[in-house]
């Protein structure tokens, strides 16, 4: 009985002073990553867990990445064109506009506010007639969107206030077969009225600018009127449709349009962007959310794998456990060993599938196009998805979180096969070799 007792000292004592993730432990969990030739079906197991977590984590990243795209791009495009706040006059004609846009633009949240008028007309060529939607805006206010003033491809915009002539979309321009001082007849159903009814107003003005934002539907339908010509066009003599009103900062607009209606008229009606395209970016949202869920279930399918395969590789280490065990190993150093075995895969995985991704996603356009050349096709036609270019924009929370995720995930998937590996008795685990 004595002898037993020293034999069983060192033993414990080896145990106790045993460091948690002790080289030793890293040791032996690199090597079960390493298949023999008699584990070669854990081995793919293990294979097909790693490509799991990397598709899943390359998926995940990829696809939010150009959701998170197309919403920063829609949101630039209908904001860079539209106003933040548009403010109309309820009960009749918005006339006194010019001292309701001078006293807003004294709010200090605002950048400018302009006036506008907007009417649908028909734009005709000799070859070619379309339906357009006309925006009459002074020089100062055209030049205020930069997403119209910084895209002109052919033109100027310098004589926009003088002459008597109209800025079109690249789209327009080419459905209408015109260029830079062509003459384009544009058509109105609401002219003067006679004693026969109302005669259609028609009037020929020349192209002075053309510009391209990138996004086809604007590109195609959009038309840009000096405000006088527009006010004579539409016969609206000195008054205005509507004020659209930029601010600094247009996510919390909503705070801002109290501050604007201290200074304005009562009968003036305030609506932001937010209520004007609630249910649009919220489409955007939910859509964006459950690609999110759906896709997550790649990266949870790989994790079972990690578990099956973990499973399998501790039924196929029974020996080596018992051994480990009588020499001293604790249970969790045991537990520790095939953690980081099961860990690793998901570790390297997440990393390979983020590295991927995001490679992916900044040079996801070329690769559009490649893929369109190679099998000869349109892969992202514009005049279905409204944009140009497909875009991608990697955020960084998004991303973080799609990682941490994905290790967490990988990290859970390990823990009941490594308890079970450090639950197993030494004397079951040798009693038949």
């Amino acid at each position: 009985m004595q002898d037993r007792a020293k034999v069983a000292t060192p033993v414990t004592k080896l145990a106790v002073d045993t460091r948690p993730f002790s080289p030793y432990e890293w040791m032996l969990a690199l090597r079960y990553l390493k298949a023999r030739r008699n584990e070669g079906f854990i081995s793919v197991l293990a294979g097909f867990s790693f490509l799991g977590i990397l598709l899943g984590v390359f998926t995940l990243i990829t696809v939010m990445a150009v959701m998170n795209g197309f919403r920063k791009e829609l949101f630039t495009k209908i904001l860079g064109v539209n106003g933040h706040v548009v403010v109309s006059k309820v009960g009749g004609d918005f006339d006194g506009y010019a001292d309701a846009a001078q006293r807003l633009s004294k709010v200090p949240t605002v950048r400018t506010a302009i006036p506008l008028i907007e009417g649908q007309v028909m734009a005709s060529t000799p070859v070619q007639a379309l339906g357009c939607v006309v925006r009459g805006i002074s020089a100062d206010g055209i030049k205020a969107l930069p997403l119209v003033a910084n895209n002109i491809r052919f033109g100027t915009l310098d004589s926009f206030a003088t002459d008597e002539g109209i800025a079109i979309g690249t789209r327009l321009a080419n459905s209408l077969r015109v260029n830079v001082g062509d003459t384009v007849t544009l058509v109105s159903p609401r002219g003067a009225t006679t004693p026969f009814g109302t005669a259609p107003r028609i009037k020929p003005y020349k192209v002075l600018a053309v510009f391209e934002m990138g996004m086809s539907e604007y590109d195609r339908s959009m038309i840009f009127m000096p405000l006088p010509h527009a006010q004579r066009f539409f016969n609206k003599g000195d008054t205005v449709d509507v004020l659209e009103v930029l601010v600094t900062d247009p996510e919390t607009v909503a705070e801002q349009v109290p501050a604007m209606r201290q200074v304005s008229d009562p009968s003036l009606h305030f609506s932001d962007w937010r209520q004007r395209n609630e249910s649009f970016f919220t489409v955007l949202e939910v859509e964006r959310n459950m690609m999110f869920i759906i896709l997550s279930v790649i990266v949870l399918v790989a994790a079972f794998n990690i578990i099956s395969g973990l499973m399998m590789l501790v039924k196929d280490k029974g020996r080596d456990i018992g051994i480990l065990r009588t020499m001293g190993a604790s249970q969790g150093a045991i537990m520790r060993i095939f953690l980081i075995t099961g860990a690793s895969i998901g570790v390297v995985g997440t990393i390979a599938g983020a590295i991927l991704g995001i490679l992916f996603c900044w040079k996801i356009d070329e690769i559009r196009h490649f893929v369109a050349w190679l099998t000869n096709t349109q892969l992202f036609n514009p005049e279905i998805y409204y944009l140009t270019r497909l875009p991608a924009d990697i955020n960084v929370h998004t991303t973080g979180a799609i990682i941490i995720m994905a290790l967490v995930l990988s990290v859970l998937a390990t823990l009941y096969p490594s308890w079970r590996a450090s639950r197993l008795d030494p004397v079951d685990a040798l009693r038949y070799e």
